[in-house]
């Protein structure tokens, strides 16, 4: 293999010479290690589908983090590793570091976390070539071989894909997530609405959620409007619904189950939402998108194809309903 870049990656001496020495179909073994929630685990998927095709007689391992197991791709890989994660602050550092050895010697290791748990992972693991997208240029050298930009202006499964751009693959564009969902059966088409997020910061008005829904089911009344609500108390519907009371194709949803929102979201024909996991998993489920940015980079999270859009200000302002409501519209036709 090459390394196929001349500026923009970055590589230490010994790169060049040893990725000359490996030939895809030679590669045995492979980790990725992702320590992330849910919405970027799934992220994830376009990344893995590709390692498989370029090393197609590799044994690839997942390294996970114990406090972020949920939605993670076990459909996609041979083996996984569980690191001891922020939910086990009773573990010894001897525990810790045996269990990050326990991955062995590998021919690659991809580090798609950049997160201190990551660093040390790949310090305590051999491997011939190590690469990653870390944030600050002075890690480069102390854990890597071979790096990529991370850029917050380009769609953050694609830029994991530029690990194995600089190894020469070419990966295949619309990216495939291949999602093992079945889509959920309702008596009619329906659009998803989810006003909640990971933190109450990235959160659109629930006032503004309230008019579009509203606007949305008189614009589109064969559709059914589902209005989901998060597991939080916080994240209550409640207020949303009163003020669409009158409107008998809007249905308030709570479902505590991942699979079935998983199928319920597969099925739908429009998910908005705010920058948050369950809009990412919309996007890997292949299910069109609004999403809803002010505070988050909003490049990062908005994959330019699939009927993905994107409502936001230059000045990072609130977007108003009007734009959110056209980008709707605009989806659906």
């Amino acid at each position: 293999m090459e390394l196929w870049f001349k500026s923009g990656g970055w590589a230490n001496n010994k790169a060049a010479d040893i990725a000359r020495q490996i030939s895809p179909e030679k590669v045995k073994k492979v980790t990725v290690i992702r320590h992330a929630a849910v919405g970027d685990m799934v992220l994830t998927r376009p990344f893995l589908i590709e390692l498989r095709r370029f090393f197609p007689n590799a044994e690839i391992t997942l390294s996970v983090s114990s406090n972020y197991t949920r939605a993670a791709p076990l459909d996609l890989v041979d083996h996984v590793h569980e690191v001891y994660g922020n939910d086990r602050r009773d573990v010894s550092l001897k525990q810790q570091i045996a269990k990050a050895k326990e991955l062995g010697e590998q021919d690659l290791l991809f580090d798609l976390a950049a997160t201190s748990r990551s660093f040390w992972l790949c310090k305590l693991t051999k491997a011939k070539l190590k690469l990653g997208f870390p944030y600050h240029a002075i890690q480069r050298p102390l854990f890597y071989d071979v790096t990529v930009p991370r850029s917050d202006l380009r769609f953050e499964a694609e830029n994991m894909l530029e690990m194995l751009n600089v190894l020469g693959h070419a990966h295949e564009y619309p990216l495939r997530f291949d999602m093992p969902v079945t889509p959920a059966k309702r008596d009619k088409p329906y659009t998803v609405y989810f006003p909640s997020a990971s933190t109450m910061e990235k959160c659109w008005p629930h006032a503004c959620f309230a008019e579009l829904v509203g606007r949305m089911a008189d614009q589109y009344p064969e559709h059914e409007h589902i209005v989901l609500e998060g597991i939080a108390e916080w994240e209550k519907i409640d207020d949303i619904m009163a003020a669409v009371s009158d409107k008998a194709n809007v249905t308030g949803l709570n479902l505590d189950d991942f699979d079935e929102t998983v199928s319920l979201i597969k099925g739908a024909s429009l998910l908005v939402g705010n920058c948050t996991g369950i809009r990412n998993i919309a996007i890997a489920c292949e299910t069109p998108t609004v999403g809803i940015f002010f505070v988050t980079p909003v490049f990062r999270y908005w994959p330019r194809y699939g009927g993905h859009e994107a409502a936001f200000m230059p000045d990072a302002s609130v977007p108003d309903v009007d734009q959110v409501f056209g980008l709707a519209c605009k989806v659906l036709g």
